[in-house]
């Protein structure tokens, strides 16, 4: 039952064309271009982290600068997310990790509850890392909590250094959703007493 946890998306818009493909049972392997160098280091350690196989392709309109490419690719992963999880039978449900990155701290937690919610607490002094647009973190983290239907809270409790701030924010999500995704054999069909999430 749990073998087959993939997904693959594809969405075309005006705007970006992007295609997805993920394993939630990987090995931490991914093939990531997004025309940022930035994001998609910040994905690949998603990948790394969370144990998950990625492969991203983007193809944006950059020319006009990074927003749309950012937040669509967050919609295509959330959605794919989703569809990987499929009735979310045997899985833990819940995921936080607090992740330390040198001088920086950061919470995240996750309910896969099927209702999106997204708490964000994060602060930069740059705008800018390489040629993603820091604001933007806050756009691809709740495209991704409101296309997957999850509860997902972020906060950065210590930390300067703007690279190590986004950094941990990615780790941090990474590991808390292997955890939610993880299968427990006690969990006996779906965690909730609704019987449906």
């Amino acid at each position: 039952m749990h073998n087959f946890r993939t997904a693959s998306e594809k969405r075309v818009t005006k705007e970006t064309d992007i295609q997805v493909k993920l394993n939630l049972d990987g090995r931490g392997r991914s093939d990531i271009s997004t025309g940022i160098g930035f994001f998609d280091h910040m994905l690949e350690g998603f990948a790394r982290h969370g144990f998950f196989d990625l492969e991203i392709q983007v193809k944006g309109d950059l020319a006009v600068d990074c927003h749309h490419t950012v937040e669509d690719t967050g919609i295509v992963l959330g959605t794919a997310i989703k569809d990987a999880l499929g009735k979310k039978e045997g899985i833990r449900r819940y995921g936080s990790m607090i992740l330390p990155m040198d001088e920086t701290l950061v919470l995240c937690a996750i309910d896969l509850s099927g209702r999106p919610y997204f708490s964000y607490d994060v602060e930069f002094t740059s705008e800018k890392i390489g040629e993603l647009d820091t604001e933007m973190i806050r756009e691809f983290f709740y495209a991704v909590s409101y296309s997957a239907g999850m509860n997902l809270h972020i906060r950065r409790l210590d930390g300067i250094n703007n690279h190590h701030i986004a950094e941990a924010v990615f780790k941090a999500f990474a590991k808390a959703l292997d955890e939610a995704v993880s299968v427990d054999q006690r969990v006996q069909g779906i965690l909730s007493t609704k019987g449906s999430l």
